[in-house]
């Protein structure tokens, strides 16, 4: 640990309640951990890139810890502000704003996603510096390594690819400013085994090192039924918690449980594609939808459901929602793909799975066999609380940033 607090900033695109998905709640679960350390911690976010992104504004309120400074940057420019970032890769009608919030002096600048802001962003202050990868947006104009649209990407066509998707090709990928701009960066932080090889083997010649997320175990809520939703847990289910996006692959598992009627399909969030798969839903009463739903209500959810299960189609990382079902010792089911089966694997916590009438298997054994299902509930939950913990984030975390000062022969804590 060190020996005085730190000052930390963290440069992200998309932060609470400005955010789509886990990168702006994992950033806002690290900021406030490193506060309750007693670390200084700032945080610097584009609140033009979520308007015109989310064509709305931002809706539910997040508290922060008091160490934690939130700079929501907007332009007089609006939207036309990640326009210009995202064909320059420069951050040309914000620089100012961040230079001066930058010019303070930190410790540690941790890059996450930084899509909207540009990889110019890695050259600006001085301070130990990281990026962790939580998607593919150093290898991929996307973020998703999902080619056309349609299936995983391992063999690139990115200007095509581009154009298919509607996004407009971003001209600065074809330089050399990532590779120059990517050398003011320390060490580059993969969250699963998966991500560091694929961007490996994408041609990344990085530092890098593998460095899982984690759930803060103070967001724990008793089991507690929640009288609203009381007499949806009464009957078994399975749960699906993710953006409502075709890439989540929620659409899978739709065409199952309308023949499935052994058990209900409790489905949690929002999304691109909500109306899409509420018309595959429809007439089923074994399909419910709930929205967005966090807190004590989610909780319960996760607590009585027979397992999660993670059907993406895409190469995810590493899904948040792994770690918040083994918290609260519930067992997942995950597509064999990308970096989801490798907490299954280290925790024995679940399942996975390839084929259609693998997944169903794997929920009749659970369904069926209520102590199997507990036993890779425990499992899942003490894997998590050796592994994926705040305290076990941090001190790994706190170690690397020694480790770099200790090679520049200048300790962070004198």
């Amino acid at each position: 640990m060190m020996e005085r607090p730190l000052r930390f900033c963290m440069i992200t695109t998309f932060y609470p309640p400005y955010n789509f998905g886990g990168d702006g709640i994992f950033v806002k679960r690290l900021s406030n951990e490193l506060a309750k350390q007693g670390h200084h911690v700032e945080v610097i976010h584009c609140i033009d890139s979520y308007r015109i992104l989310a064509r709305k504004e931002a809706s539910g309120t997040y508290q922060d810890h008091p160490k934690v400074i939130v700079h929501g940057l907007k332009s007089p420019f609006g939207f036309l502000s990640p326009l210009a970032t995202h064909q320059t890769g420069f951050p040309l009608f914000k620089s100012v704003q961040i230079r001066k919030i930058l010019e303070k002096g930190f410790d540690v600048i941790h890059y996450h996603n930084i899509s909207l802001f540009g990889p110019k962003i890695l050259e600006y202050g001085k301070a130990t510096k990281f990026y962790t990868m939580h998607e593919y947006w150093l290898v991929c104009p996307t973020h998703i390594l999902f080619k056309f649209n349609q299936s995983p990407c391992t063999h690139p066509l990115c200007f095509l690819c581009s154009v298919m998707q509607k996004r407009p090709p971003q001209w600065w990928r074809y330089s050399n400013l990532l590779k120059k701009m990517a050398k003011h960066v320390n060490l580059f932080i993969a969250l699963s085994q998966f991500s560091k090889n694929i961007h490996e083997k994408m041609g990344l010649t990085i530092p890098m090192v593998h460095l899982p997320c984690f759930v803060p175990k103070d967001e724990m809520i008793p089991s507690v039924p929640n009288p609203s939703i009381g007499h949806f847990l009464q009957e078994p289910y399975f749960l699906f918690v993710g953006r409502l996006k075709k890439i989540k692959g929620l659409q899978t598992l739709i065409p199952i449980f309308r023949k499935y009627k052994k058990a209900k399909l409790m489905i949690i969030g929002t999304g691109d594609d909500e109306n899409v798969f509420r018309t595959m839903a429809k007439g089923s009463n074994h399909i419910q939808f709930f929205g967005y739903l966090s807190g004590v209500t989610l909780e319960a959810f996760y607590r009585s459901a027979i397992a999660l299960i993670v059907p993406s189609i895409c190469f995810e990382s590493f899904p948040l929602v792994i770690l918040e079902a083994f918290r609260a010792k519930t067992p997942v089911i995950v597509r064999n793909l990308g970096g989801m089966p490798e907490p299954i694997h280290e925790s024995g916590g679940g399942l996975v799975y390839e084929k259609e009438e693998e997944l169903v298997a794997a929920m009749d054994q659970l369904l069926y066999n209520p102590s199997y299902r507990n036993e890779l509930g425990d499992r899942g939950f003490q894997a998590y609380q050796q592994n994926w913990t705040e305290e076990v984030h941090l001190k790994r975390y706190l170690s690397l940033i020694q480790d770099i000062a200790m090679k520049r022969r200048q300790p962070i804590d004198e």
